[in-house]
């Protein structure tokens, strides 16, 4: 019992720690994963960096998006599922 009650308060920290910082992230990783793979062409999006766009191509793991200057091919997970979202809302 005596060696128990040592660890009782790194158990009780690492569950803490889990709930409050891992499985958030674990959630929001997964969310953003479905969006990634629920993306479609002419969809508009902004990308983490910043630009603003609308899917012209879909590839497994790229996009090409049509900004004002021009087409840029990106990974799909630089696009802002956060930004996307804020974006759909304004217009609607």
């Amino acid at each position: 019992m005596g060696q128990l009650g040592q660890f009782a308060p790194f158990l009780l920290m690492f569950v803490v720690i889990y709930f409050f910082m891992i499985r958030p992230q674990q959630k929001r990783a997964k969310n953003e994963k479905e969006f990634e793979s629920n993306l479609k062409v002419g969809d508009k999006i902004i990308t983490k960096s910043g630009f603003h766009g609308k899917v012209v191509e879909l590839a497994e793991t790229t996009v090409v998006i049509e900004t004002m200057s021009g087409k840029l091919k990106l990974e799909r997970s630089a696009i802002s599922m956060e930004m996307s979202a804020a974006l759909n809302a304004k217009k609607a």
